[in-house]
Parts: C-alpha cells; sequence; structure tokens
C-alpha cells in the first residue's frame, strides 16, 4: 500500500469508525429501550451517539490536549523547536501546526487535528530536555508525517470515542447496582450489563488495534524522507524507550496508540498482546535499513 492509499483508506476507517460507534451506543440503548419498555430512551441513545461524534470529528484534538494537560507554546517560548517544527513543515509542504508542551519528565509526543490546517504538536517537558536536535528533529518528523498521512483525524477520533465507550460500559454496570430488587429479571439485567461492559471494552481495543500497527512504521519511513538522517529517529526511539519516567497525570488507555511510544511502561503479557505499537526494536531494525 502507498501513502495515498494508505491516505484513502484512513478517510474510509474514518467513517467506518463513526458508523460504528453509533451502532454500539445505539444498540446499549435499545436493550434499555427494550428492559424499562421505554422508546425514549433509544432516541436518547441515538441522539447522545450522533452528538458525540459530530463533537469528536469537531473537537477531538481539543479533547485530548486539554486531557493530557498540554499547553500552548509560541515562537519565544521555544524558539529551537519552534524552528524545527517550521522547518519541517515547510519540508513536508504542510501548514505550521500549533506546538503543545505537557508539563511531563517522560519522554514522548503525538500528534492530533482533523486536517493538516488544524493540526497539533504536542511534545512532553521530558523529551525536549533529553533529546538533542538530531533526535527532536526525528521525533517531529515522526510526528510530522502523521498529519500528512492523515493518520491524525483517525487515531484522535478512536481515543476519544473509545473512551466515551468504556464511560458508557461503566454507566451500564453501575445502573445494574443500583436496582435493589432481587427478582430473577434484576439478576438476568445485571448479567447482562456485565456482558455489555465486557462487549463494550472488547470493541474499544479491537478498533484500537484496526487502526494499525503499521501506521508507525510507515510514519518512521516518512521522518527520515523528510529528515534524510535514519540515525536521529533511530536514536530518539532508543531513548524514549529506555527512559525511566512515569507521567504523573493518568493517560486514558483510549489514547495509548497516539504517542510516538506507549506511555505505559509495563510491559506484562496482555499489554503486550493488545499493544498498539510494534515492538522499538522491530521499528529501529527497519529504520537501520534505510541508512
Amino acid at each position: 500500500m502507498n501513502v495515498y492509499s494508505w491516505r484513502k483508506d484512513n478517510i474510509y476507517k474514518t467513517y467506518f469508525l463513526l458508523f460504528l460507534f453509533v451502532v454500539i451506543i445505539s444498540g446499549i440503548g435499545e436493550f434499555f429501550s427494550w428492559y424499562f419498555k421505554s422508546h425514549w430512551i433509544f432516541y436518547f441513545a441515538l441522539g447522545f451517539s450522533l452528538l458525540s461524534v459530530l463533537i469528536s470529528y469537531w473537537y477531538s484534538d481539543k479533547i485530548i490536549l486539554w486531557r493530557v494537560g498540554a499547553k500552548p507554546i509560541e515562537k519565544k517560548d521555544n524558539p529551537e523547536i519552534y524552528h524545527l517544527v517550521e522547518n519541517l513543515a515547510i519540508t513536508a509542504g504542510l501548514p505550521m501546526p500549533k506546538i503543545y508542551l505537557i508539563n511531563e519528565a517522560s519522554s514522548n509526543a503525538f500528534a492530533t487535528g482533523r486536517d493538516p490546517k488544524h493540526s497539533a504538536i504536542a511534545l512532553t517537558k521530558g523529551i525536549t530536555e533529553k533529546l538533542n536536535k538530531t533526535e527532536l528533529e526525528g521525533v517531529i518528523a515522526h510526528e510530522m508525517s502523521h498529519i500528512k498521512n492523515r493518520d491524525t483525524l483517525l487515531m484522535t477520533l478512536v481515543a476519544v470515542l473509545v473512551g466515551t465507550i468504556a464511560m458508557m460500559a461503566d454507566w451500564y454496570l453501575r445502573i445494574s447496582f443500583w436496582r435493589d430488587d432481587d427478582s430473577q429479571e434484576n439478576g438476568l439485567f445485571f448479567i447482562v450489563g456485565i456482558l455489555a461492559m465486557v462487549f463494550a471494552y472488547l470493541s474499544a481495543i479491537l478498533i484500537q488495534l484496526s487502526i494499525s500497527r503499521r501506521r508507525e512504521y510507515l510514519a518512521d519511513a516518512s521522518a527520515v524522507l523528510l529528515t534524510r538522517y535514519p540515525e536521529g529517529l533511530i536514536s530518539a526511539l532508543e531513548k524514549i524507550s529506555s527512559d525511566p519516567s512515569l507521567f504523573k497525570k493518568s493517560i486514558p488507555s483510549g489514547a495509548a496508540h497516539l504517542f510516538i511510544v506507549s506511555p505505559f511502561k509495563k510491559k506484562n503479557f496482555l499489554v503486550k498482546l493488545f499493544s498498539t505499537h510494534p515492538p522499538i526494536n522491530e521499528r529501529i531494525a527497519k529504520l537501520k535499513e534505510m541508512e
């Protein structure tokens, strides 16, 4: 798949994701309508899902930036970072994205925005302090490539919609606990509530994985085409992956795929199985082939 077909595929995946979200939320609402014998619950769920889709499309980038505590910076705040982003934007033929800083010691970064004209790159304070200029250039080029490849809308929508699905599942389970009668119907409601929660969380995981880890390989390769220096990104990935610093602020699990490397340091079996990122050593090996 070339870059142009990849961008087109991202557009199709975005529409499918929005449709799937409406179906899942409306389906939960339909069950409530059947159980409580009130059609208004379904109409509310349908309206809520459609409103969430509209808000997510237009404001998902702002929601994510607010959720991780990112603050906008200007040229006077950090001229070196500003010039790196500006030069790479010119090289990539893209509008200048907004730059945000996350007050975290952990080394990481991500890009967001519904299109190149409304894009942003967020860097942690740690990554700006621990990486040298060529390494930062590699990281910024990687994020710039996500913008150019039209990954950012799909990735950001997933983060917001997955979080909404998880929240709805949590509400569903809580309501089943609040019902205080011991009837057989209530037991059925409780069981179905648990199954709905599990289904929602599994749907969220599958939606994240459907974004495909290949987007990271493509962004890595595209970054090298921008910088013409694979060693910069290779060194950056090595430093970021070996950084022991943890995020102080809680990062939603649904937003992990946005970052250049996973913000979650613990690597147990389940984390590896459902990881939204390919292994760092594999990414580095592919980059070394480009040297």
